[in-house]
């Protein structure tokens, strides 16, 4: 049996992320992101966006308008130790995550996106 690497583990969660969000699917979200979770949009105003929030607009639906071209590009480009750097480029988003180690496994704590 083996075992995943680090960088697969990130990419999962990056992957419940927007497949969570993508397909309404709340608990993918939640299982993503961290709690304490801070994610702004690039501009004057950044605004923030809580977990609590990502989790109830998965629940509402909010990501199916997004869904209609799901590619992703993930890039895992930097681990160090308990925090990891991702950029992620989808068509609807252009995003810089940064996620933690967390008691039971990495989660994303920022998000600084914009629209594409």
């Amino acid at each position: 049996m083996t075992t995943a690497t680090e960088q697969e583990l990130i990419t999962q969660v990056v992957l419940d992320y927007y497949e969570g969000w993508f397909d309404a699917d709340p608990g993918r979200m939640e299982r993503a992101v961290h709690r304490d979770l801070v994610k702004r949009q690039a501009g004057e105003r950044l605004g923030v966006t809580t977990a609590e929030r990502m989790v109830e607009l998965a629940r509402e639906g909010a990501g199916r308008a997004d869904a209609a071209d799901r590619r992703l590009d993930v890039e895992v480009e930097d681990v160090y130790g308990d925090i990891a750097n991702v950029t992620v480029r989808a068509a609807p988003y252009y995003e810089y995550l940064h996620l933690v180690r967390a008691r039971d496994g990495w989660k994303i704590a920022n998000v600084l996106y914009q629209t594409r």
